[in-house]
Formats: C-alpha cells, sequence, structure tokens
C-alpha cells in the first residue's frame, strides 16, 4: 500500500504516491536523484563529506599529487574540503571556488580559522566563468553524479583544463563511468510499494521551486538489492579526466541477460576512479552518498530469458545552459523468438515533459 500527500507549489498542490513503511538504514528507498541540483542541505552534505568510500580516494590522490603544487578546488563547498585537505598534504597553494552563495559565506567564515590560511584563496563564482593566474598544476573536484557526468563534470573540467590548468596538469578524479543493467523497478524495491520516500518530499518540493514547474525527475534508487539484476553491469557513459574528455558523447552497449525476469528499464551506478591504478568505487557494491538511478524504458514489463539482448544508446548533450548535459536513451530488447521491443527516454537536466511515462503519472498521480 501507499499514501498519497500533497506538496505545495507555488500557490497549488501536486499529489505524490508516498511509501508509507519505516525508512531504516539499508531499506531501499526511492527518491529523486538531488545532486545536478543547487538545493544542498546540511544531511545532504554531510552525507557527502562523511563519504569514507569517496574520501580516501580523495585523500590518497591528494597525498600524492599535492606537495608542492598549486591546487584548484572547484565546488570546494562550506568547509573547503579538498582545499584544506591539499595544503595539508604539502600543497604550495590552494585556491577554493564556490558557485553557492550560502555556502561561499560559510567557506569565509571557516577559513578565518584555519592555520594555514595564507595558503588558501577563496573565490565566489562559476569556475566556467572566473579567470584568475596563476594557473594551478593539479584540479580536483567532486563534482561527479550518480550518472557520472549528471552534475557538469565533463564541461566544467574540460574548461579548468584548457584555461586554469598549466600544460600537463593532472585533475581529479582520474576517470568516472555510469554502467547499466537491465532491471524491472519493482524488483529494486521488494515487497514495497513503487513510491517516494517521505523523507525525500522536502526534495521533490526545491527541485520543482527551483525549475519553477514539477517535471519527470531522474529516480534515484537507495539500496537495491544486487540480486536484481538481469544482466551484468556494462558502461553506458564514460569520462577521461586526464585523456579525451568529451563533454558530448554516445555510447551503444548490449547488455546480455543472464537470468529470467521482466525488464522496464536499465539501473545505472557510478564508479570512480581517483589515480589510474586504484581499485574503483563502486556505487551499487559500496557504501557511499552516490546513488543508482533507474531510467524506464518500457511502460509494461517485457518478458526476458537468458540469451537474450537489450541493446541501450546512451547520448549526452549539453542543454541550454551549457554546463549540464542532457540524457537521451534509446535501446531494443532482442528475444530468442525474433521479436524486438523498443523503448526510449528523454531525461533533460531541466525543462522536458511531465508525466510523460507510465511510471510518472503513478508516482504524480493526477487529482
Amino acid at each position: 500500500m501507499s499514501d498519497i500527500q500533497q506538496i505545495e507549489l507555488s500557490g497549488h498542490s501536486l499529489g505524490v504516491r508516498v511509501d508509507p513503511g519505516p525508512e531504516r538504514e539499508n531499506r531501499p528507498a526511492l527518491w529523486p536523484s538531488v545532486g545536478e541540483y543547487p538545493i544542498y542541505d546540511p544531511f545532504l552534505y554531510t552525507t557527502m563529506t562523511t563519504d569514507d568510500e569517496r574520501n580516501h580516494r580523495f585523500h590518497t590522490a591528494l597525498e600524492h599529487l599535492a606537495p608542492g603544487r598549486r591546487i584548484l578546488d572547484i565546488g570546494t563547498g562550506q568547509d573547503l574540503l579538498w582545499a584544506r585537505a591539499s595544503v595539508q598534504a604539502g600543497a604550495r597553494h590552494a585556491l577554493a571556488i564556490e558557485v553557492i552563495e550560502d555556502a561561499f559565506h560559510k567557506a569565509a567564515a571557516n577559513l578565518s580559522a584555519i592555520t594555514s590560511q595564507d595558503r588558501i584563496t577563496l573565490l565566489l563564482g562559476e569556475s566556467t566563468s572566473l579567470r584568475f593566474a596563476p594557473r594551478a598544476d593539479v584540479c580536483v573536484a567532486e563534482i561527479i553524479g550518480s550518472l557520472a557526468g549528471a552534475e557538469g563534470a565533463a564541461a566544467v573540467l574540460a574548461d579548468a583544463r584548457a584555461r586554469h590548468l598549466e600544460p600537463g596538469g593532472r585533475v581529479i578524479p582520474h576517470r568516472a563511468a555510469s554502467l547499466a543493467a537491465a532491471v524491472r523497478l519493482s524488483d529494486l524495491l521488494p515487497g514495497q510499494p513503487v513510491a517516494f520516500a517521505e523523507s525525500s518530499l522536502p526534495y521533490l518540493r526545491n527541485i520543482f521551486d527551483w525549475h519553477g514547474s514539477p517535471f519527470d525527475v531522474r529516480l534515484r534508487v537507495e539500496n537495491p538489492p544486487a540480486d536484481a539484476l538481469l544482466s551484468e553491469g556494462a558502461p553506458v557513459e564514460v569520462l577521461d579526466f586526464n585523456g579525451d574528455l568529451q563533454t558530448q558523447q554516445s555510447t551503444t552497449t548490449r547488455l546480455v541477460i543472464t537470468r529470467p525476469g521482466l525488464v522496464d528499464g536499465v539501473l545505472t551506478w557510478l564508479n570512480l576512479w581517483c589515480l589510474p591504478d586504484e581499485e574503483p568505487l563502486d556505487a551499487l557494491r559500496m557504501k557511499t552518498n552516490w546513488a543508482t538511478i533507474y531510467l524506464p524504458l518500457f511502460d509494461c514489463p517485457v518478458p526476458a530469458e537468458p540469451g537474450d539482448v537489450l541493446e541501450v544508446t546512451l547520448a549526452t548533450t549539453l542543454s541550454n545552459d551549457g554546463i549540464h548535459p542532457d540524457y537521451q536513451l534509446n535501446a531494443a530488447l532482442h528475444t530468442a523468438d525474433g521479436q524486438r521491443h523498443r523503448g526510449s527516454l528523454a531525461s533533460p537536466h531541466h525543462g522536458g515533459a511531465f508525466r510523460s511515462r507510465a511510471i510518472y503519472r503513478a508516482l504524480f498521480p493526477a487529482s
């Protein structure tokens, strides 16, 4: 069973389907994807900064690359986390940039209490608009989304490499990839209704207020059971921050079904390398603030058997803000009996349709 609760948006109410069950650690839960929008609050910020899997990898990379060098920290946050870590690792100087004004003012207050404050410079603004000298030797930026490029990492870091880094400068993280596997959404929420967690409602409201109207948000699934996957995972988006970094790309991947079940979409998750040769962070199998993202393809689940192939093409193009990508997903499920089931999804960063698919009509029932 699920409840319908109302959220208030610019003078009108919007019904949202809500899971009334208890929210417990490790229980699967459905949320909107939040990282690509400027709606951070203390809870989200703390969840990110206390992520041990993430922090260990970033600290190790800075210990390796920061000593004696000039560091650029994009999206430093209120605690100037990587600027401070860079200086502690022996950096000559760290330039910290923050675009959210509230976080910038908190960072300025925190900077005054840091012993090594003379080795950190804090700037307010977008790194893609700011100009400064000298150039940095290393750029560190934790602007990676649960879909790897969703927060604009490709455009921001391509610009940083072109304008803010010395030739041969290094970027942390080194590489990020979005992997995908065939799934049915209800299998990711076993024994539960397909409905938003109640605690996610304020974030839905904030996203819609920021946008100015409701739209089909990307669906974040926390703590999905790994045995719900009907295929192995394979990369559908790859960002090589120290290599051939593409701000727009299209990748076609064949997902071979490994166990029988019903398919209505794909589950995507992040792999992240801060250094080239390390074991990647795997957001599906490790405890981290990055969650998995479900992308719907078929309004009615399609039966699939081992050996069937879900061919998926994921294309990214820059939205009209020039930073955040719009995603277009096209897929065909090829079954052993010769049938081909086609599905697609347009998932822009902003704008786009509302209630365009059966899942969104169920999650946001019309009154």
